[in-house]
């Protein structure tokens, strides 16, 4: 990961409350040849311990769980906006170019739930996005003979951070005119990503 105090936040707050905003990770494990890597929903809490600890589920039949069976090290990677910055609005232009963006890796050991474990790991990832009192997707609704014949083919998880670190890229190097220049001209292009990252920078 690349390394500079000046695209560090100022709190461990902001980190966690970055990767509660973009709970679609990539998570990747390694079989002892090659990486692997799949993109699942994770949700975040703490053990007893005061711990963070990622949650998630995944299906059985697939590499990256036969991968973590044999090696349960992963790396868990939360990606954010990112954009183009054109040296063409710096004060002085003749300048190298850009890319800003916000990103978070999570380093731990993966365990794998028991039929319990991942039962509850599915109905709290449901009950997050699906309102359990209106919606008809909530998971109390579903038929439980379908769950429980659903249920052997997928492992639930948690994955113990022991290491947490993070770049936010926002052209914090640079001096307020460069800075107030970018945010104008990522303002006005009209991509969401662009949009979002002006926001972060203002």
């Amino acid at each position: 990961m690349y390394q500079s105090a000046k695209f560090k936040a100022k709190a461990q707050a902001e980190v966690l409350k970055f990767m509660n905003k973009n709970p679609f990770i990539t998570l990747i494990g390694h079989d002892g040849e090659f990486p692997v890597a799949t993109q699942i929903p994770v949700q975040l809490n703490e053990d007893k311990e005061g711990r963070l600890v990622l949650h998630g589920h995944m299906m059985k039949n697939t590499d990256h769980y036969e991968a973590l069976l044999k090696n349960p090290n992963a790396l868990a990677l939360f990606t954010g906006p990112h954009t183009y910055v054109s040296a063409s609005v710096y004060t002085k232009p003749a300048a190298a170019s850009t890319w800003n963006y916000m990103t978070v890796h999570a380093k731990g050991s993966i365990k794998f739930l028991d039929a319990a474990g991942t039962y509850e790991a599915i109905k709290k990832l449901t009950d997050q996005y699906e309102d359990p009192a209106n919606s008809p997707a909530a998971f109390h609704k579903m038929d439980e003979a379908y769950i429980q014949r659903l249920l052997p083919a997928i492992a639930g998880f948690e994955l113990t951070v022991e290491t947490l670190d993070h770049v936010f890229k926002l052209s914090q190097n640079h001096p307020q005119e460069n800075r107030d220049a970018i945010v104008a001209n990522l303002s006005g292009s009209g991509d969401p990503d662009a949009l979002k990252i002006a926001g972060a920078m203002k």
